[in-house]
């Protein structure tokens, strides 16, 4: 039995590195391919009555990891200096632009169509409304240089931006003035908290002369995001903080004090900690799609009662990305493909609180949504212009 799970396990890692290695020319998402192989694997287990123990508590746990992963991934490659200030300007004003404006408008719909009150509505509405990283950022590495960039500060400030909103709307009863300023609090905490931790696992990263030194740098970051979530601070402000610092130290080298860090042999440090993330982001990135792939029901894709909500949805995605492409004065090509829904969509939606759901929103409205997205992404990708065009715009 221990040998028949270690070839199964390695087998199905092989396979979802064969789909990650072979998306940036075929343009399908591996997330969409991984999905079809966990479905494809429970209709086996069922065809050959093969029992196996129940994954759903895995998936909350390998989905906040992997968000945690991504963001410290993305972040690790983000460049902070005058000449990218702004690409991150309008990615940042265009994340929370199309996250509020959809946000917003699904609510009132959910409100109006259904009857359910605004706030549930809202706290349902905003994990439709987030750009999964976890899909764009491996689906435009073909691209322009600066496409591929605009991608990656615009997916992780729109996942950052997404779960700080949906945990205001989820945590608060009501949206007055002492909410407000309960999150800000919350923020300035967060933000000296991000400040020492920051600096002392830069520090430890640097110190540490053990053979093993990255996995407890990653256990340190894991651990100090749990423990922010049980006091609900805003931990993937911690996560971007320490991967923008230690991924930026060439750009910090004018202040004085960080020569303390000795950033050239930091450097070398950091750049073996980023082949190890990226790792390790993959692992977990192809293990939470295989198993969300595994628990999906054949009934639940093709479930026709949440199918014209989630073509609506889908539409209104792409229309008021139009709107925000334009507005930044950015080309919709193949920008205005780049939407897709994946992880901290189905992550999100599994943190709601039973007493916030809405029964409209489930597993099958998430799951077509997700797939319309991608299947929009795909076509166009294909139908894009060759990298070496893309590079010829300004982003």
């Amino acid at each position: 039995m221990t040998t028949t799970i270690i070839i199964t396990f390695c087998s199905l890692m092989l396979v979802a590195y064969l789909f990650d290695l072979t998306s940036s020319k075929t343009k399908i998402p591996s997330a969409i391919l991984l999905l079809l192989l966990g479905w494809s694997l429970r209709q086996f287990t069922n065809f050959f009555s093969i029992g196996l123990p129940n994954l759903s508590p895995a998936l909350p746990v390998l989905g906040t990891v992997g968000l945690i992963l991504i963001v410290l991934e993305g972040s690790l490659e983000l460049e902070l200096n005058r000449s990218k200030l702004g690409m991150i300007i309008k990615s940042f004003a265009g994340s929370l632009f199309s996250l509020l404006i959809s946000a917003l408008l699904l609510a009132w719909l959910f409100q109006h169509f259904e009857g359910y009150t605004f706030k549930n509505s809202l706290v349902n509405a905003i994990p439709f409304c987030i750009i999964s990283s976890a899909i764009a950022i491996p689906s435009v590495r073909n691209l322009g240089s600066a496409t591929k960039e605009f991608v990656i500060y615009e997916s992780s400030l729109s996942d950052i931006i997404g779960v700080l909103f949906f945990n205001f709307v989820a945590l608060n009863n009501s949206f007055g003035g002492h909410s407000f300023s309960v999150f800000g609090f919350q923020l300035l905490i967060i933000v000296v908290i991000s400040f020492v931790a920051t600096i002392s696992l830069s520090y430890l990263l640097n110190k540490i002369e053990h053979h093993i030194k990255f996995v407890p740098i990653i256990l340190l970051v894991l651990l100090i995001y749990s423990f922010s979530k049980i006091y609900h601070l805003p931990g993937l402000i911690f996560i971007l903080l320490f991967g923008l610092f230690i991924g930026n130290l060439d750009e910090l080298k004018r202040f004085k004090w960080i020569e303390k860090f000795k950033p050239d042999e930091l450097n070398t440090e950091v750049q073996k900690f980023k082949e190890l993330t990226g790792e390790a982001t993959f692992l977990v990135r192809a293990l939470f799609f295989l198993v969300f792939g595994y628990l999906l029901e054949t009934a639940e894709i093709l479930y026709p009662a949440t199918l014209v909500w989630s073509i609506g949805i889908t539409v209104g995605i792409f229309l008021i990305r139009i709107i925000q492409l334009k507005v930044s004065r950015l080309p919709l090509n193949p920008l205005l493909f780049i939407a897709p829904r994946g992880l901290i969509t189905i992550l999100l939606f599994l943190s709601i609180e039973s007493t916030q759901r809405v029964s409209l929103v489930n597993n099958s409205m998430i799951i077509q949504v997700i797939i319309f997205s991608a299947l929009i992404m795909m076509t166009g990708l294909i139908a894009a212009k060759k990298p070496e065009a893309v590079k010829n715009h300004e982003v």
